[in-house]
């Protein structure tokens, strides 16, 4: 009779103790010439980054010049008193360096990653672009053409249509927010050299600026780094701009955008909240998550798995404009796709979700899987540089403590599932919500205006 062999098993690994974590603190100093610099050192992030805060808001653009703060952020990086544009690109190059620029209604912002073997020549590139950029004419028209060139393929994108049309619903015509951050055709046809530097020398400047600094400094003399390169960057006296209150319209109602022949429905629905200096937020964010922040989430389950309407719906809140004083807004909004016939059905199972939830409110078991996905890969999502220096960016930009992200992790971490619920559902209130729908009016008006979920027009595509 065979013996059968037999296997000798190592004993199997566990898992070690958890080590605590939280969001790193950052040091806060000025340069000289006002310049306010937070500094993050983070051992074994060889590369670092940078990021530098203007307080030039898309509030501050000339009238009938939307997109100009966009078209001098894309400027910053062609070219200065010392290089042409593409002498500045090779030299960003030959550093290994990237520098990318974005305006938003909170300011202008100008992102620099580096290797930290070579940041005294990124950030010396950085200081040129911000202390004397060249903005050329023929450099300007080409940004306007290629901005120009950008809005019809934008238009013809379901969900930035749609974010186009619930701004321009939920805000005032005169509000700045209406109107798309980038600019219209007529807008940045218009915008040229003498334009855009008229708007840097009246916003761009080193007092009202912050730059954020992270990643391995072991050995790096940062203040001298510093005080030769955006140190250097001067400008006039200036002080921080007064934001108007943002009002908004978030009347229950539908806008369908007229797609003909559109074999889906992109969904937009949104209101207007208060910002992260809410003390509801962090319940906010939690019970906003367990509505639709993932694949398991209320809304996920009903639309996707059970009713099959859609790959995904999501629910999130987006800080369009922050500010200490109350006057900041946040939009929130529940975004998605499904197929033409069933646009009437998953509406109406959507507005469903949306009344269960506010009388039965959330599970226990939602709000832990919440909680472990928010807190617990916290650790993951700042493994690099640049995303913890996007976020201090952020706070600095919402005018928030330094210590906001931590104490929010904590804050979630402490969260009920009661108060997640009721955070939720004021947030999203089923007859205080505007619907935009970008799809086949023809087909789905009707079965729309049945659900009785608000007043319907319809819109063209443009």
């Amino acid at each position: 009779m065979t013996e059968l062999a037999t296997m000798d098993f190592h004993p199997q690994p566990q898992p070690g103790e958890a080590k605590p974590w939280a969001f790193p603190a950052p040091e806060r100093a000025a340069l000289g010439n006002g310049l306010t610099v937070l500094r993050c050192h983070r051992p074994g992030q060889q590369v670092v980054a940078v990021e530098v805060l203007l307080d030039a808001p898309l509030d501050a653009e000339p009238a009938g010049l939307d997109g100009v703060a966009t078209i001098m952020a894309r400027a910053f990086s062609e070219g200065t008193d010392k290089h042409s544009a593409e002498e500045f690109a090779a030299e960003l190059e030959r550093a290994g360096a990237t520098l990318d620029a974005h305006a938003d209604h909170p300011g202008v912002r100008l992102s620099l990653e580096v290797p930290a073997s070579r940041l005294a020549k990124g950030l010396g590139l950085l200081a040129d672009a911000l202390r004397a950029p060249a903005f050329a004419e023929s450099e300007v028209e080409r940004l306007v053409r290629n901005r120009l060139d950008e809005i019809p393929h934008e238009l013809a994108n379901p969900s930035r249509r749609a974010a186009k049309e619930l701004s321009k619903e939920l805000f005032p015509a005169t509000s700045r927010m209406s109107r798309p951050r980038q600019g219209t055709e007529d807008t940045v046809e218009k915008i040229d050299a003498a334009a855009v530097c008229a708007f840097y020398d009246r916003y761009v400047r080193p007092v009202t600026a912050t730059a954020v600094v992270v990643g391995d400094l072991t050995g790096v003399d940062l203040d001298a780094l510093l005080g030769d390169t955006l140190g250097a960057w001067t400008g006039t006296p200036g002080e921080p701009r007064t934001m108007p209150p943002v009002s908004a319209d978030d009347t229950g109602r539908v806008v369908i955008v007229d797609r003909p022949g559109a074999v889906q429905t992109q969904l937009l629905i949104g209101r207007v909240g208060s910002d992260r200096h809410d003390r509801v937020w962090p319940a906010q964010v939690l019970g906003t998550y367990c509505l639709g922040g993932t694949l398991t989430s209320r809304l996920d389950r009903v639309l996707r798995e059970e009713k099959g309407y859609t790959y995904g719906v999501r629910a999130f809140g987006q800080v369009l404009r922050s500010a200490a004083d109350g006057t900041g807004a946040s939009m929130l909004a529940i975004s998605g796709s499904v197929d033409t016939p069933n646009t009437g059905p998953a509406l109406d199972d959507l507005w469903k979700v949306l009344r269960t939830l506010a009388a039965d409110g959330l599970t226990d078991a939602e709000r832990d899987v919440a909680v472990q996905n928010l807190v617990g890969v916290a650790p993951l999502k700042y493994e690099t540089a640049a995303a913890v220096a996007s976020t201090l960016a952020d706070q600095v930009e919402q005018h928030l403590p330094d210590d906001f992200q931590a104490t929010l992790y904590q804050q979630l971490a402490a969260t009920g599932t009661v108060e997640a619920t009721a955070a939720v559902v004021n947030a999203f209130p089923v007859d205080r919500l505007v619907a935009v729908l970008v799809g086949d009016a023809s087909e789905i008006k009707a079965p729309v205006e049945a659900l009785g979920i608000g007043e319907v027009t319809v819109v063209a595509a443009e």
